[in-house]
């Protein structure tokens, strides 16, 4: 099998122009010969270099718009021959077929294209490319003897080789291949999803196409004998882990994302200056208030025990006198997601606290509210697919139903009690008081035990707090329970058949009740 194969044509033909003229220099002073079309052949000649048109070499015009440049024998047997085959080189020297070693070539901007406010279906049907993925396919099948390149940041590799050694290997032939069927899979699939989407009665699609890219592969999955690896699921901007920008420590681990993930989500949707701590995927510890420091400090002493080895995500810049809070003694932190740091506060976690070289500083840039997106969750033979829970809940649409109405100090506790009952396991319960969390009762078969558990862990600090329950109470039984341990109001979605009598119970402990009218599951 040949290994290395020299480059003497390329054939380029791009949409995205980017590296591409550094590229082009040094394919042409290596001694390659580059053919190409239209507007990529008017660039490269803009930047000084001598390019063949393809028109010219198969002696047909581009036409319609320039639908049809590359669709041709002349184009496609180059690409496709065997370079060891007798009959292939005959068949090639009878129609004056020439060899095309290299192509170089990305697709239209369909994804980008449809990804607009008020794109027409005209517009992003001119976009599917036809010959694009038609000769990045037919390179890729024939990586024994020609090498494709689709994105720029493949061109430095490809030149080191071939200014190097005049070709290509058959290692990175092959690699460039794979990642090409991987793009127009990924291609064709979002082409696929935008006729599906357009075309549902329901608004999900008939098929769903799932294109992920490979990030990084992990130490290892949620257990040590699992594996694990991070994949792009889109490439569209907004605060998150997969494109976030590590500034320290060791590499993430499967379950640092899934708790940083957490974290994020729920520090996006508080107010003021916010912390939230989170173990096991739960938050344990959360605060708001008008100083991170403090906010911080009160998200740690919500649950002290809990807290240790936990991570920690906050929705404003990181600052120096949150770092000193973090580098307290006893306190040990895994990881940090913050939308940046200052630089201080950099310098005072990678430098003082014993866990300084590990801890992970993962900066996400400017949090906004999440995109509406669909959420998979992955079940045996399948998935299951549906909306992100990004329901607001607007406070105004909340309604008292006990004869107790909340005071203003109780009902900044509610909103705050409400936003983290969202993100905990069901059956969720918590305690919130003076704006700190104290007490999370998650992930129980019945709500009273959660009821139990979150009076537990608050212990003294209940007496006075509010209640938050992600789900509406089947029977009056918590209430008492609540009640005896201090709950002053509890906030809730209703629905209940029993709710007169939970609200009767609430009525006779003196708790005030609202209720939102949305539930909030997590399974």
């Amino acid at each position: 099998m040949q290994t290395h194969v020299p480059i003497r044509n390329a054939l380029i033909s791009v949409s995205d122009k980017l590296g591409l003229a550094d590229f082009a220099r040094g394919l042409v002073a290596a001694g390659v010969k580059i053919y190409s079309t239209g507007g990529t052949r008017k660039f490269l000649e803009q930047v000084g270099l001598a390019i063949e048109d393809v028109g010219s070499y198969t002696g047909f015009p581009e036409m319609m718009d320039g639908r049809v440049k590359t669709l041709h024998p002349k184009i496609f047997g180059g690409i496709l021959q065997r370079h060891d085959r007798a009959d292939d080189r005959k068949s090639a020297a009878e129609h004056g077929i020439i060899p095309f070693e290299l192509v170089v070539v990305n697709l239209y901007p369909f994804e980008d294209t449809v990804a607009r406010t008020g794109v027409t279906d005209e517009e992003a049907i001119e976009q599917i490319d036809i010959g694009g993925p038609s000769l990045i396919r037919a390179a890729a099948k024939n990586h024994r003897f020609t090498a494709v390149a689709t994105a720029p940041e493949q061109y430095a590799t490809i030149l080191d080789q071939v200014s190097s050694t005049g070709g290509t290997t058959l290692p990175l032939r092959r690699e460039l291949a794979a990642a090409a069927f991987t793009r127009t899979a990924r291609y064709d699939g979002a082409i696929s999803e935008y006729f599906a989407s357009s075309t549902a009665q329901d608004d999900f699609p008939l098929g769903i196409q799932l294109s992920l890219h490979r990030k990084k592969v992990l130490r290892y999955g949620e257990n040590p004998h699992q594996r694990g690896a991070l994949y792009s699921l889109t490439e569209s901007g907004g605060a998150h882990l997969v494109s976030a920008h590590q500034r320290h420590g060791k590499e993430l681990s499967y379950n640092n994302l899934l708790d940083l993930d957490s974290a994020l989500a729920i520090v996006r949707t508080m107010p003021d200056y916010a912390a939230v701590v989170v173990k096991h995927n739960n938050p344990c510890g959360a605060a708001t208030t008008t100083s991170q420091a403090v906010a911080i400090r009160r998200a740690l002493d919500g649950d002290p025990v809990s807290a240790f080895g936990s991570v920690i995500g906050v929705n404003r810049t990181l600052e120096a006198a949150s770092a000193e809070v973090l580098c307290e003694p006893d306190r040990f932190v895994e990881a940090i997601v913050a939308p940046d740091y200052e630089p201080a506060a950099v310098e005072i976690l990678t430098t003082r606290p014993k866990w300084k070289a590990n801890v992970r500083l993962m900066e996400v840039g400017p949090i906004g509210e999440q995109p509406a997106a669909w959420q998979f969750r992955h079940i045996a033979g399948g998935m299951l697919v549906q909306d992100a829970d990004l329901a607001h809940n607007e406070t105004d649409k909340w309604q008292v139903v006990t004869d107790s109405k909340p005071t203003d100090h109780e009902m900044a506790d509610l909103r705050l009690a409400w936003i983290v009952a969202r993100h905990v396991k069901s059956n969720a319960v918590v305690l919130v008081k003076d704006g700190m969390l104290v007490g999370v009762g998650a992930g129980q078969m019945s709500r009273v035990d959660s009821v139990e558990i979150a009076l537990r862990k608050a212990g003294p600090r209940a007496v006075g707090s509010v209640l938050g329950s992600d789900a509406f109470f089947p029977f009056a039984d918590s209430i008492p329970m609540a009640a005896e341990g201090g709950v002053t109001a509890i906030v809730q979605p209703g629905g209940s058949r029993r709710d007169e009598d939970v609200i009767a119970a609430c009525n006779q402990n003196r708790i005030a009740m609202i209720f939102t009218g949305h539930r909030h599951f997590k399974h």
